[in-house]
């Protein structure tokens, strides 16, 4: 027995209009600003954008953020993007972070440096591209935010996208793991890459923050999923995703063993917009939930119940090995982030449950399965 699926529309207006509620504040101070958004075609970037624009219609017509957005398009410039960019409030520039700014940059008081590679499977393919992105474009932006400044037109916000991986592979006492740990990370390994540019580029926001007094924050995302994170990205959840949708059996490329706690995108979201605006210079966030803890298997597990009620499902899990030697090299074995900072500093507080982010995530993939899979 399936249930009756929502449509596109009615989702991604509920998850917008969570957002704008939980950023209010955050967005009626950055009304009548301009903001950039660097990778803004990506993953986080489909809410981020999205979340604005919607602002801008339902609660500040008169008064818009105005938002450009950074994008070398790498992997296409997606229908989504596209569709919007008729909206007068937004401006999209095909641009390459690893090259150095424009000269017509023109003037930002908001920034979020989110352009990079972040799902293994390209990083590992790419790993100068991953550190020149993470590192030499971030290193432009901050000298940007330099020259601003002695202009007289100083950024109000400066946000770079961390990651929870900057905290490797946390021994047992060090999980739920807070921003005080200095992580156990491989410098050497198939994911350093990507580890050690999030790293670098902490120490140079910090740097930046302290010797040039520049509002810079940080935010460390723990396993963000939900609409927008591509159905071809190589990551578990769209993995299981196109399993389903294909009704297949959904095949796990490990002993299903590693836990995690799953944030769903408009919590994340909600929290980045908050350490843009309110957080402290110089500090990094954890961004995600507490709870529950589960297993790779357990999630898997919970896709095949939820795609049974919502799709009429009859796939199982399969585990198998993956055929790529470096796929769980040096994979963390649990992730879990303590969020009482981004509590007390920010007023951050995650409400949608695992159970029901898994749903809107899946009825999100059934609506974008042809546009995904291209």
């Amino acid at each position: 027995m399936t249930s009756k699926i929502p449509s596109l529309e009615q989702l991604l207006d509920e998850d917008l209009r969570y957002i704008c509620d939980n950023v209010s504040a955050e967005f009626s101070e950055m009304s009548g600003h301009k903001l950039l958004i660097t990778g803004g075609a990506g993953f986080l970037g489909y809410y981020l954008v999205q979340a604005v624009l919607y602002w801008n219609l339902k609660r500040s017509s008169d008064n818009p953020i105005r938002l450009t957005v950074f994008d070398s398009y790498f992997r296409g410039l997606p229908q989504w993007l596209s569709d919007l960019e008729p909206d007068e409030n937004l401006s999209l520039v095909k641009f390459d972070m690893m090259q150095p700014l424009p000269e017509n940059m023109g003037d930002y008081e908001y920034i979020i440096h989110a352009a990079g590679i972040a799902s293994p499977m390209y990083y590992r393919k790419y790993p100068i591209e991953c550190m020149d992105t993470n590192i030499n474009g971030l290193r432009n932006l901050l000298d940007y935010c330099i020259s601003q400044r002695d202009q007289g037109k100083p950024v109000k916000g400066f946000m770079f996208y961390s990651s929870s991986e900057v905290y490797g592979d946390p021994a047992p006492e060090n999980i739920p793991t807070d921003e005080t740990y200095r992580g156990n990370v491989s410098f050497t390994g198939p994911r350093a890459c990507y580890d050690e540019s999030k790293r670098y580029g902490e120490t140079l926001c910090v740097n930046f923050a302290q010797q040039h007094d520049l509002p810079i924050t940080m935010s460390r995302p723990f396993n963000n999923y939900g609409p927008g994170l591509k159905i071809t990205d190589k990551r578990v959840l769209p993995d299981f995703a196109r399993d389903v949708l294909n009704n297949r059996d959904i095949v796990m490329l490990s002993d299903g063993s590693p836990k995690r706690t799953f944030c769903y995108v408009a919590d994340a979201v909600s929290g980045y917009f908050k350490v843009l605006v309110r957080g402290h210079q110089g500090e990094a966030y954890n961004v995600g939930v507490e709870t529950p803890e589960i297993s790779m298997y357990e999630m898997a597990e919970k896709v095949v119940a939820i795609a049974a009620e919502l799709f009429g499902y009859k796939g199982k899990v399969v585990q198998k090995k993956s055929e790529e030697a470096a796929y769980l090299v040096d994979n963390p074995s649990r992730r879990c982030p303590n969020i009482d900072k981004a509590r007390k500093h920010l007023d951050y507080n995650p409400k949608i449950l695992v159970d029901e982010g898994l749903r809107r995530a899946l009825i999100w993939y059934s609506h974008n399965r042809d546009a995904e899979e291209a």
